[in-house]
């Protein structure tokens, strides 16, 4: 035994020069290494960003602060502790983002299996059989053979090929975590969405019932004088004909409301028979009024979909990287020990043992230009995912130009749907008071209450837009930040 175990001791140390010389050519990786792209050397995002989205007097006014960064749970900005809980039950128990945390942790254990290409490959070598050892010997000759031991295996990687397939793997691990921070993103600002629109239903439909109240008393109005001789019965049918008209208002946005009770349960994780929504309304939510802008530059590093399209470009980088390597020779190292006798009692008797170290190189020849093709069709592949890239910037941009500018329109609208509300509700009083004096007809009336109606579905729809552009400019700085998601979720 003692023999044997020299013999093997001599075989590494004879072995060893190779194996060092292995780990230097290892350290060498062809192909280009990835550098992010430079952003655009732009500061701003409109030939001129506002600093202020204004209202009115009336209304609550907005100020932007280009340089600051979004806060990282950005639904806070809105005060609701209702709206708080409920987004935190929806991160807790979206099968959404439960899928999408799967997807990471599957990209991040294909990582690990990549890095794995790295070691040697150590596997046992095992077997039994029966055979006839010689030409012409009866069945009474077989005799019981078995085989044993280790053997080791290494694939040098001499020109980088398991180290761009690491850095591929990674870069795509990359990806789905940037996928995964795009699945809070929709998660939260779809909820955010939705209980905007809810508010919005709610409050249109309080209008609506305050309108329809409204019509109830003109034709109580209308019926008083038309017994008493003053009116006449055609007023008396335009005005059940308009409380009707009303009323068919309501229907539409009690469903509306009903839609995003239902889809906000849907967001939570829950089935809309077994959770609802609170009834959320404007009183109950505040509108923010410190928005953050941030730098061009910052905001490559914040939103999801560039990180995305980074890291898609930098697996095209590592492909590169992988197609190049196969221009070059392979080099793989080996070794095994195995304990070989005819029957498995005199298996470590020492008198069998076969040992054998080799190494062999396989180098690419001729192959009909398929291997270069590759590499250029790597390198093809690299400039259409940089164009891609590139748009990502773009449309990025472009939407936080959108969001600024609506913003500052949203405000322009609200201030003046407040002023045609203000006029609407004062010219319907006087003319209704004209009306029981007898200076006014009943088609004036009905005329102020419908512009009156007009203005205050108006006003309502326009502080909805205000809000949801608001929610609209924390999505385009980023989203939620990491950070700001439970364990529970981020796991």
């Amino acid at each position: 035994m003692n023999e044997r175990l020299d013999s093997i001791t001599a075989t590494a140390v004879r072995v060893a020069p190779g194996l060092a010389l292995a780990a230097l050519l290892a350290g060498c990786a062809v192909g280009p290494n990835f550098v992010p792209p430079a952003p655009p050397a732009v500061a701003h995002y409109t030939p001129a960003d506002p600093a202020r989205a204004d209202a009115g007097d009336s209304e609550a006014g907005q100020s932007i602060t280009p340089g600051a960064a979004a806060p990282d749970a950005w639904w806070q900005a809105f005060g609701s502790p209702d709206l708080d809980a409920f987004i935190g039950l929806a991160l807790a128990g979206s099968p959404t983002l439960e899928s999408a945390q799967a997807t990471l942790a599957q990209a991040r254990e294909a990582v690990k299996a990549a890095r794995g290409d790295l070691y040697p490959q150590i596997a046992i070598d095992a077997g039994v059989g029966r055979s006839n050892q010689g030409a012409g010997r009866t069945s009474s000759g077989a005799v019981n053979n078995a085989s044993v031991g280790p053997s080791l295996s290494y694939l040098l990687d001499a020109f980088g090929a398991t180290a761009r397939r690491i850095e591929q793997a990674q870069a795509l691990s990359d990806y789905q975590q940037a996928q995964w921070r795009a699945s809070v993103q929709t998660l939260t600002g779809g909820a955010v969405q939705q209980v905007i629109d809810l508010a919005s239903a709610i409050e249109q439909a309080r209008a609506v019932q305050d309108i329809v109240a409204a019509d109830q008393h003109n034709l109580e109005l209308v019926r008083v004088s038309a017994q008493a001789g003053k009116s006449a019965g055609l007023d008396v049918l335009t005005a059940e004909s308009q409380l009707a008209s009303d009323r068919a208002l309501l229907p539409p946005l009690l469903q509306q409301a009903s839609a995003a009770r239902h889809a906000l349960a849907v967001l939570a994780g829950k089935a809309p028979a077994e959770w609802s929504a609170p009834d959320f309304d404007f009183n109950t939510l505040r509108l923010p009024q410190d928005l953050p802008l941030s730098l061009p530059s910052e905001l490559l590093r914040r939103r999801p979909d560039i990180q995305a399209a980074e890291a898609q470009l930098h697996a095209a980088s590592a492909a590169i990287g992988i197609a190049s390597a196969q221009l070059y020779p392979s080099i793989t190292l080996t070794a095994s020990w195995t304990e070989a006798s005819a029957g498995t009692g005199a298996l470590f008797s020492g008198t069998s043992s076969l040992w054998n170290v080799a190494a062999g190189l396989v180098a690419p020849v001729f192959n009909g230009g398929a291997l270069r093709a590759q590499r250029a069709a790597a390198v093809d592949a690299y400039a259409a995912q940089l164009g891609l890239y590139r748009q990502a910037v773009l449309q990025a941009f472009g939407e936080v130009a959108d969001v600024l500018d609506s913003l500052s329109n949203g405000a322009a609208l609200l201030a003046v749907q407040r002023k045609a509300l203000d006029a609407a509700q004062a010219t319907l009083d006087l003319t209704q008071q004209s009306y029981q004096a007898g200076q006014t007809s009943f088609l004036q009336i009905l005329e102020a209450q419908r512009l009156f109606q007009q203005a205050r579905l108006g006003y309502v729809r326009a502080k909805a837009q205000r809000y949801s552009d608001t929610a609209q400019l924390f999505l385009a700085m980023g989203g939620a930040q990491p950070d700001a998601v439970p364990p529970a979720a981020a796991r």
